[in-house]
């Protein structure tokens, strides 16, 4: 009589999800098996992280030995003459990432829009599906089709056009199709079905009674998409952007063979330039002295560092938007 009034007990204490603090996990082992396997399998990740980071700051020691701090805000890059500096391989890395951003955002944000609000229901699926299909294709055939298609595009139709329109000191010649802007259009097209997947996703959990409501309160179909689907999925659009990000910054293939291979700091974005992957990829089977690998992994280094700094701070950023989301919807 008393084991089924505790087990009774134990049940109403335990609500509707069947489970009661205290009891159930004291009782079984297995409980605290299973919850000791799951923290170890999430502390793997930041630890991974801290192994990959530490990897390569022992093998950068060499060269930061002998350069110091410098390394990072020198651009000179002379594997003969063993001089060693990642600014210009940065500079690469980051201006291609923003052209892609600036080109892939905005237009991932507005196709996802179009998919999910403005589109008959028969052609979303199809429509999305045509999208997302361009993420499964390889990096290294965006290359081929930025080397042999879009750079010659751009050598004789876009590049004059940007000389005359808007011209210096941004688009100067001369123009080869070969430059920063064409490795950012490429990585643009790359990252753009992440972005447009992630807002579609995000524009589709938006619950359909937000946009009765601002229909039915006089809002136009513009407005009611603004008010409603634009505004509460504000962190989720930071988000996909911070996906798009990590990929625009680590790209390797595409880049290579479409970004001129120069390793220099120009405000000309119709010329060559270099970036931190593509730096290593063309150059780690060639480097023959451990100072000019200790270089080149240090430029790994730097690109982990980059990567973190930024996904660490979009981070930040989706929290905040998030809190204030909060706040407006609580008002």
């Amino acid at each position: 009589m008393n084991s089924a009034k505790n087990d009774t007990i134990g049940a109403i204490k335990a609500g509707p999800g069947g489970f009661a603090p205290g009891l159930g996990a004291t009782r079984n082992p297995g409980d605290k098996i299973f919850k000791g396997v799951l923290a170890a399998a999430a502390a793997c990740i930041p630890l991974l992280a801290l192994a990959i980071l530490v990897m390569l700051f022992i093998s950068s020691l060499p060269v930061l030995n002998q350069t110091g701090i410098y390394f990072f805000v020198r651009k000179e890059w002379d594997p003969v003459a063993q001089q060693f500096g990642a600014l210009a391989f940065a500079y690469g890395t980051l201006m291609t990432s923003l052209i892609a951003l600036l080109v892939a955002a905005p237009a991932g944000v507005g196709i996802a829009l179009a998919i999910t609000e403005f589109a008959p229901l028969k052609a979303r699926e199809w429509a999305a599906w045509i999208v997302e299909t361009l993420a499964a294709v390889p990096s290294v055939i965006f290359g081929l089709w930025g080397l042999f298609v879009l750079a010659p595009f751009m050598h004789q139709y876009v590049d004059p056009l940007l000389m005359r329109i808007p011209g210096q000191p941004f688009f100067t010649g001369p123009e080869t199709g070969l430059s920063l802007f064409t490795a950012g259009m490429v990585v643009a097209i790359m990252i753009l079905p992440t972005v447009m997947a992630v807002c579609r996703e995000v524009f589709n959990a938006v619950p359909n009674s937000l946009r009765e409501s601002a229909l039915a309160l006089g809002s136009t179909r513009w407005e009611a998409v603004r008010l409603a689907v634009l505004a509460p999925s504000m962190p989720g659009i930071i988000g996909a952007i911070i996906l798009a990000m990590g990929r625009a910054l680590g790209e390797t293939m595409a880049v290579t063979m479409v970004i001129g291979n120069a390793p220099q700091i120009v405000s000309n974005l119709l010329g060559p330039a270099d970036s931190l992957a593509s730096a290593i990829a063309n150059q780690f089977t060639e480097a023959t002295s451990d100072m000019h690998l200790s270089a080149l992994t240090a430029l790994g280094f730097l690109l982990f560092g980059i990567t973190m700094i930024l996904n660490i701070v979009a981070r930040l950023l989706v929290w905040a938007v998030a809190r204030r989301m909060q706040h407006v919807a609580v008002k």
